[in-house]
């Protein structure tokens, strides 16, 4: 087996959140093409793994040049597979650089629509999907979970019951006509729900009881809580 085959195959691969446990030691990464830059005989491709991201140093004469042109020609996105040794850098992403001695490439993508250039928000929520890979929003949610995880904490700790509302309602709850309709079973129709109050009020009134759910307006707008 070459020791490429067995980059792609090593169980025992560790997480860029885990390089401070490692410095001066040999580890296998893998994980997304972020971004790639060179300089001469050096490359700099960056490591996504949805833990963070790293930036790796490539010199051409410590990998054979099949590895180097393959590294090269990567697109955006492309899955790879690094073995080298993890150094402190405080100038680099996250504190962290990977001395590259052997690479894999494990699937080749290009023309990845979402460059490191700018993007008008129009174009970025048609690729909502793609963009929440970007350190930006993947940041976004990461303070949203710590937001919504603390609010659970807190009513837990007072004795609160989660009560998860339905996101279907035959009618509006609130007076307004801004509701998202939908198609529904048997020819019948549904609406997005702007409030969890409907069910929250059925439930015993000696409990006490807590609903985090999404709300749906029917208008537009380039807000959030108007989405």
């Amino acid at each position: 087996m070459t020791t490429q085959s067995l980059l792609s195959t090593a169980t025992n691969h560790t997480y860029i959140n885990q390089l401070s446990k490692h410095v001066g030691e040999e580890v296998v990464l893998k994980g997304w093409l972020y971004n790639l830059r060179s300089s001469g005989k050096i490359l700099f491709p960056q490591l996504r793994d949805g833990t963070g991201v790293v930036q790796c140093v490539v010199l051409k004469n410590d990998i054979d040049a099949e590895t180097w042109e393959a590294l090269k020609g990567l697109g955006q996105e492309s899955a790879l597979a690094i073995k080298g040794s993890v150094r402190a850098d405080s100038r680099a992403p996250g504190g962290f650089e990977i001395d590259v001695n052997a690479a894999e490439v494990l699937q080749q993508v290009h023309d990845y629509p979402i460059t490191p250039k700018e993007h008008g928000t129009e174009f970025l929520m048609d690729h909502r999907h793609l963009w929440l890979r970007s350190r930006r929003q993947h940041a976004v949610l990461k303070v949203r979970h710590t937001v919504v995880q603390s609010v659970r904490n807190f009513l837990d700790n007072d004795g609160f019951t989660l009560c998860d509302s339905p996101i279907f309602t035959p009618a509006a709850c609130e007076g307004t006509t801004t509701l998202f309709e939908v198609d529904y079973f048997d020819g019948e129709k549904a609406y997005l729900t702007q409030s969890g109050q409907l069910i929250t009020r059925r439930l015993p009134r000696r409990w006490a009881k807590s609903t985090v759910s999404a709300r749906h307006f029917g208008r537009k707008s380039r807000k959030h809580a108007g989405i």
